[in-house]
């Protein structure tokens, strides 16, 4: 049974997901996207490769404080890389599986067709 182009559940590629340890490892890293304002900061850092704090703020319109707090978590969960010149801090995409996911998630839309325009994502395999 073949879901979407990403996802193929043929009975070989079943037993890839059959160990306890990466289900877990799976929704570990579902739960780190599993939010609007991360969603949305992950998407802006795979079409740009790396952005400071004030570029995201300007880029998605939330708040300093909230995209920190957003940041911050996803930065200790390993989804995120973080390095700091003078007084900015910077921010890339640190979990390839990251852009994989969310590419799959994004254009798994009714009939195929993706939910928004994420051709730039093509360019991050």
């Amino acid at each position: 049974m073949k879901i979407c182009s990403c996802i193929d559940m043929t009975a070989e590629n079943v037993d890839i997901l059959m160990e306890p340890s990466q289900f877990e490892e799976a929704a570990y890293l579902l739960r780190s996207l599993a939010n609007e304002v991360r969603l949305r900061v992950v998407t802006t850092l795979a079409r740009v490769g790396e952005m400071s704090v004030t570029e995201l703020q300007e880029s998605t319109g939330y708040e300093q404080s909230l995209l920190s707090h957003h940041l911050t978590g996803m930065r200790a969960r390993g989804v995120l890389s973080c390095r700091r010149r003078g007084k900015n801090r910077f921010y890339s995409i640190r979990d390839p599986r990251v852009v994989k996911v969310l590419k799959c998630v994004l254009t798994c839309g009714a009939d195929g067709l993706p939910l928004g325009g994420n051709d730039k994502l093509d360019e991050k395999k």
